[in-house]
């Protein structure tokens, strides 16, 4: 019997209000820097949330081309459940789109493959399924913000 092959079905849209980041430096042959979370939005299918602030996206720059984030923040449901993300993502570009990503300058989405593999986890009954699923999605950064679409692998 053939296995099934996976389907994705919409989770949720999260804005991410991000600051400056801080320069670590160069470490193990890549630049580390950290990208502070001030906040943010979520609107999910059926509810709504905001990102509390707090987390931050740890990130390496490990080439002209690639950058390895690693994303850690809360985000707390308009029902007043909270979820921990830990958000794994790949960003790629051509070395002079990455140079203005690091420069914090605005950059055409669809010249960048962001891709991710958040998890997310909570206490909350009502949405305890999501301590079981995996999910994906798909983003941009923009000088202030990341949006990403998150999906649930069916």
């Amino acid at each position: 019997m053939p296995l099934a092959t996976p389907q994705l079905q919409f989770f949720a849209d999260l804005s991410v209000q991000v600051d400056k980041p801080q320069e670590v430096g160069r470490v193990f042959n890549a630049q580390r820097r950290v990208i502070p979370i001030l906040g943010g939005e979520v609107m999910g299918d059926g509810w709504r949330g905001r990102i509390l602030p707090g987390g931050a996206d740890f990130q390496l720059i490990a080439s002209e081309t690639v950058a390895q984030l690693d994303a850690r923040y809360v985000v707390e449901t308009d029902a007043g459940d909270r979820i921990f993300v830990m958000n794994r993502a790949l960003r790629c570009a051509s070395a002079e789109v990455t140079a203005k990503l690091i420069r914090g300058e605005p950059v055409d989405p669809a010249l960048v493959y962001f891709r991710c593999a958040p998890v997310f986890e909570t206490a909350s009954k009502a949405l305890g399924w999501i301590n079981e699923r995996i999910f994906v999605g798909t983003g941009a950064r923009f000088p202030d913000r990341v949006e990403i679409r998150v999906f649930t692998v069916a």
